[in-house]
């Protein structure tokens, strides 16, 4: 009984620690070969941070509302990438604001920003590896002043339990939120069954192997023939 009293607690693995630290992380994941650059994300953003909430109304408003999702066009015809605020751990915008203007909501794990505390010294946009950050009027800030305004993974929608503005734009499955990790293996499942249908519709006469490949199955083929005679000789 005293070797049972004495025995250490049971302690889950290192990895299983590891996915109980994540697995509320919640993000907006991008599928960039689904992305049409049709824009309604943008669109509905803009709207999402409005005074009026309303399309039409919004854009005549002043200070006029930014959107902060940019559906940049890619290299090919229909090709574009969602890019916005990935609320980075640690951030790097977070760690150079000098005047303690960035925050990160400790419930939602979003990073945000203090107009009122912003200096506009710039130091974030230089930090910033997805180059998201800008520099304009507020309707949340009065002052007369442009200040760093950012994504902020539509904190109050989350609040309510809706999902962001962006990701219910998007009628393409481009944008998806949810947790990272099980977006990820989707996204994997997704690819692999993408590459099976592929290499399903190849015709035989494309998928020769390369030539370094054929001459050693020539080669043992070779062999094999010679091995085989010299058994009849014997």
């Amino acid at each position: 009984m005293r070797s049972l009293l004495n025995r250490r607690p049971c302690v889950p693995y290192e990895h299983d620690r590891a996915e109980m630290e994540v697995q509320d992380l919640k993000t907006v994941f991008v599928n960039p070969e689904r992305c049409v650059g049709c824009h309604q994300c943008e669109i509905q953003c803009l709207v999402e941070h409005s005074q009026s909430k309303d399309l039409y109304e919004a854009v005549s408003e002043k200070p006029t509302p930014h959107r902060f999702i940019l559906a940049t066009p890619g290299l090919h015809l229909n090709s574009s990438f969602p890019s916005k605020c990935r609320h980075c751990n640690p951030a790097p915008c977070m760690s150079v604001c000098p005047t303690g203007a960035i925050s990160r909501d400790a419930d939602l794990d979003i990073v945000t920003i203090d107009g009122y505390k912003c200096i506009t010294c710039g130091m974030c946009a230089m930090v910033c590896p997805f180059d998201v950050i800008t520099y304009y009027p507020s309707h949340k800030v009065k002052l007369d002043k442009a200040v760093a305004i950012k994504c902020d993974n539509c904190i109050e929608r989350q609040r309510q339990g809706r999902i962001p503005a962006c990701v219910e734009a998007c009628k393409v499955g481009a944008l998806e939120f949810g947790d990272i990790n099980e977006l990820a293996r989707k996204a994997r499942t997704r690819l692999g069954r993408s590459v099976s249908v592929a290499v399903g519709e190849i015709r035989p006469e494309e998928a020769r192997p390369p030539a370094h490949f054929q001459a050693w199955r020539d080669w043992g083929d070779s062999v094999a023939e010679i091995n085989e005679r010299e058994l009849e000789v014997a």
